[in-house]
């Protein structure tokens, strides 16, 4: 395109692109537009372009540089859609001081970028806003593994895209399984036969997700053609495309894109509903569709669009400096100070590249053409629609230039059609096959044969695979919502060596009894524990005898608090029946033991004694049923104790095994002694293997060994088995549980672990657990450890004990306020106008008021006057004091004693007429 010939002033500018791709015929075709529109506007100023192939050959594209600067004299250079292009030009145009506008940014940014080249100016970003949505779509889907694949270009090799994905995929907990590298389409005689041989290598492996990172549109067209031949766009498949890649899909016909049916392709997203888009589209497709008529497809993709808006950048750098000569160092300041939208996006830069990271938007292709689906925009991440695309706007929930962001999620929702016409999510892993099937190792040389046993089966070379272990793995199968070919094989070898053969992919996962442990979560992957585990210590039983059993079933603090009871309701009962029942009173020694026997054969309910006071029946009705409960309570627990067989431990903790320096055994081929030579300290010939669970009982009885350390499950069964000899003792060291084993980023090691947790919660664990683990008919009936009879302690019986007391103390309080009572009535009665008591001191008081209420009698300088027995007192009494109810007066002169004895049980009353 030149300038007019009545132009006073001409700018050329040089653009290198490949001329025979559809790419470069819609970036030619889109600056010829740009640069007539620019011609048309001026009078006295015009562009010229002169354009150049780069043949896709960075040699050549820097060639193409050099004869545009020297003959064509340009002042721009735009193009170059690869960084492999874009560098050598840019070091051509830096030298030469004339700017250069690349359509491309390298995958990794470079720090010193801007300082290299500084005559150059990116119109992209780098890679890793794109790796990163990829990263994003891989998350949702929940695949753990892909496989990324690549056109090796002779000097280019990945461009830095894998090193993007690799450190992408990595912040969301997956990997790369293998990386598959193209040889370049043009040095390839035979693509159909050499693409056959690359592909092979994909059928050995596990994962089934694809990330296309880098290819030409040839090598595309013949790849997906043979993946598609080799089974590889299948149920299980998914392929995921760049945005280099993406752009060929305008460009392909409808047999190449429908190969390429159910990808997911990432594509730079621009607005189509802007007046100047309209305006160029129009134009756009009537001159691409007049110069190219063997085109199929007339859209403008997105590097038209940039070249579009290359064009743009320059002649605004140009105005209002037209008739003006301006260096090249001023023009490529003008262009890296730029701020515009354009047709491709917003236009400005930093450090020489766009500021900003374009907005994405997910294509699916389905049938012949493809579907527009989510949009991701830069740290938001999903969304399923954008808003007003002229409100602008930086805050939580907006996309400046682009609007409110519409239903954001983190995961990517979209609606897609996979490569086998289903919209049913792939796994992303190859299933196994009956041709292929899945090899899972099995340990045969186990210490417990109910968790997995190997036999020999009918014919030669067969084996038969039974227990916990294998019948759990089988109810797993059943719940799996897909067919799992599988094959078994023994391992004859130790735990850590199988988990070792699953590591280096000897054997695809591990069935068995299998310690989860933490170095070896380092090198495989583990299910979700279907049983807990632990190491405990069992040792040898004998039976629990003593001559002091009778004192067992009670606590020593209940039998300190019972006896306390006992003597203090004695004392509240003599208190209270001593003045008026004889059988209380006499010497001491007598009322102590009267007391003291009444109480205690109260117990039994075998007292003699007559109760006289009321108070003291309401004492004794509380202690009666306290004492029921308390014999009620010994008789049953000792009981217990005597009829079912108690059982102690020989050794009691694992420091006394360390000094008395005795041998202990465990299972040789699992790490348990390892864990006792170095966390548990124990001296390596000191442990002894013991390799089946049957010879344990042997070496204990032989006295090699004085303890066994097992796992927990483990120890379950063998006490099941020899309750009566055996038991644990010790704390017990917890590990992470029994788990199957599977290749690191397996996606069945998730799906089996889902299934345990559903068997956990429906039962069906339990039901195996049950059927494996019964324990022995003569074990079934044995008290286990924890439902041993235990000594009964106070605690059970504090409420009774404090009614007891509390009811006692009341009654004594009630008796002693009424005593004093009829004290002082008698003090007021009887004493009034002598002047001696008045004179007496406090202390001879207090001995008068607590011989009254001993004796029930009032001293008065030493005379001693009966108290009087007023009718009063049988409110408190049952009566035992014989008198002539029709004396009107009772006179202390006729009070005789009758007797010594009779003074020293109790006092009788003689009423004469």
């Amino acid at each position: 395109v030149q300038a007019k010939e009545d132009d006073h002033k001409v700018t050329n500018i040089g653009a290198v692109i490949d001329v025979t791709s559809r790419t470069g015929k819609e970036e030619i075709t889109a600056m010829e537009i740009a640069v007539q529109s620019f011609n048309n506007k001026l009078n006295n100023h015009g562009l010229s372009l002169y354009v150049q192939s780069h043949g896709k050959d960075p040699m050549l594209a820097a060639a193409a540089a050099e004869k545009l600067i020297k003959e064509n004299n340009v002042t721009v250079i735009i193009g170059l859609e690869t960084w492999e292009l874009a560098a050598p030009v840019a070091e051509i145009g830096t030298r030469a001081r004339v700017p250069v506008l690349s359509f491309t940014a390298p995958s990794i940014t470079l720090p010193l970028s801007a300082l290299r080249w500084p005559f150059l100016a990116q119109m992209a970003n780098n890679d890793s806003e794109q790796m990163t949505c990829i990263a994003a779509i891989i998350r949702s889907y929940g695949w753990k593994k892909v496989i990324a694949i690549y056109e090796d270009e002779t000097y280019g090799g990945d461009s830095g895209k894998l090193a993007v994905l690799i450190e992408a995929l990595q912040d969301i907990g997956s990997e790369i399984e293998h990386t598959l590298v193209l040889p370049p389409i043009s040095s390839l005689s035979n693509t159909k036969e050499v693409m056959q041989e690359e592909l092979m290598k994909l059928l050995s492996l596990e994962s089934r997700v694809f990330v296309v990172l880098k290819a030409s549109s040839v090598m595309t067209i013949h790849l997906f053609e043979e993946a598609k031949n080799m089974g590889f766009m299948g149920r299980d498949s998914a392929w995921l495309i760049t945005d280099k890649i993406t752009t060929y899909l305008d460009s392909f016909n409808t047999s190449i894109i429908s190969s390429m049916a159910g990808v997911l392709g990432i594509k730079t997203y621009y607005t189509e509903n802007s007046s100047e888009y309209k305006s160029f589209y129009g134009q756009f497709k009537q001159v691409f569709r007049k110069k190219y008529e063997d085109e199929d497809n007339f859209e403008p993709g997105i590097y038209a669009l940039k070249a579009y808006d290359a064009i743009q950048i320059i002649t605004e750098a140009m105005e209002g400096m037209i008739n003006t000569n301006i260096s090249s160092k001023q023009l490529s300041e003008k262009i890296l100070s730029s701020n515009f939208t354009g047709l491709s996006g917003e236009i400005q830069f930093e450090r020489g590249m766009l500021s900003q990271n374009p907005t994405l938007r997910i294509v699916n292709v389905v049938g012949k053409k493809y579907k527009e689906l989510d949009f991701w925009l830069p740290s938001f991440g999903f969304s399923r629609s954008l808003g007003n695309e002229e409100t602008e706007h930086d805050g939580i929930g907006f996309s400046k230039n682009i609007g409110y962001v519409g239903n954001k999620s983190a995961d990517f929702t979209g609606t897609v059609i996979w490569p086998d016409g289903s919209k049913l999510v792939p796994k992303g892993w190859a299933i196994p096959t009956n041709t292929k099937p899945m090899i899972i190792g099995v340990p045969a040389r186990t210490a417990f044969e109910k968790f997995v046993k190997v036999d020999d089966g009918k014919h030669p070379g067969q084996k038969k695979y039974d227990g916990f272990c294998i019948e759990l793995f089988y109810e797993v199968l059943t719940v799996l919502d897909y067919d799992l070919i599988y094959q078994f094989d023994p391992h004859n070898g130790t735990y850590d060596e199988l988990v070792h053969k699953v590591y280096n992919k000897t054997y695809d996962a591990a069935v068995g009894d299998i310690t989860i442990l933490a170095n070896r979560t380092n090198l495989v992957e583990f299910t979700q524990p279907y049983a807990a585990t632990g190491l405990s210590m069992i040792v040898s039983v004998k039976p629990e005898s003593s001559e002091w059993m009778f004192l067992k079933p009670f606590t020593a603090k209940m039998w300190l608090v019972t006896g306390s009871l006992l003597i203090y309701t004695m004392f509240i009962v003599w208190f209270l029946e001593h003045q008026s029942n004889p059988n209380f009173r006499g010497p001491w020694n007598n009322q102590i033991g009267t007391a003291l026997w009444f109480t205690f054969s109260s117990i039994f309910f075998a007292h003699r004694e007559k109760i006289y006071s009321n108070l003291t029946r309401v004492v004794v009705v509380v202690w009666l049923f306290v004492a029921l409960i308390l014999t009620s309570s010994y008789t049953a627990s000792l009981t217990s104790m005597l009829t079912v067989q108690r059982l102690e431990p020989n050794v009691t903790d694992i420091e006394s095994l360390k000094r008395s320096n005795v041998k202990i055994g465990c299972d040789g081929d699992s790490f348990v002694r390892t864990y006792l030579e170095d966390v548990l300290k124990f001296e390596s010939y000191n442990i002894e293997n013991v390799n089946s669970e049957y010879n344990y009982e042997g070496e204990f009885k032989s006295n090699h060994i004085a303890a066994a350390f097992l796992e927990l499950p483990y120890g379950k069964v063998f006490l099941n088995r020899y309750c009566k000899k055996f038991t644990t003792t010790a704390p017990t060291y917890i590990f992470g549980g029994l788990g199957f084993v599977f290749q690191k980023g397996s996606p069945i090691a998730r799906d089996f672990s889902r299934a345990i947790l559903k068997l956990s919660e429906d039962g069906t664990l339990m039901s195996l657990e049950q059927k494996w683990f019964a324990p022995s008919p003569e074990c079934s009936a044995n008290v286990t450890e924890e439902s041993k009879t235990n000594s009964l302690s106070i605690n059970s019986f504090l409420g009774l004990f404090l009614i007891s007391g509390a009811t006692s103390t009341v009654c004594l309080l009630l008796f002693l306020a009424y005593s004093l009572k009829r004290y002082w009535h008698h003090e007021l009665e009887n004493n009034a106008g002598n002047l001696s008591l008045v004179d007496e001191g406090v202390l001879i008081k207090a001995m008068r008021v607590a011989k009254y209420i001993y004796n029930g009698k009032v001293c008065v300088q030493g005379e001693v006057s009966a108290a009087p027995r007023v009718p009063d007192i049988y409110e408190w009494s049952s009566p035992t004091w014989y008198y002539d109810r029709s004396s009107s007066h009772i006179s202390m002169e006729n009070l005789e004693v009758k007797s010594q004895a009779e003074t020293e049980i109790g006092i009788q009353l003689q009423v004469h007429n």
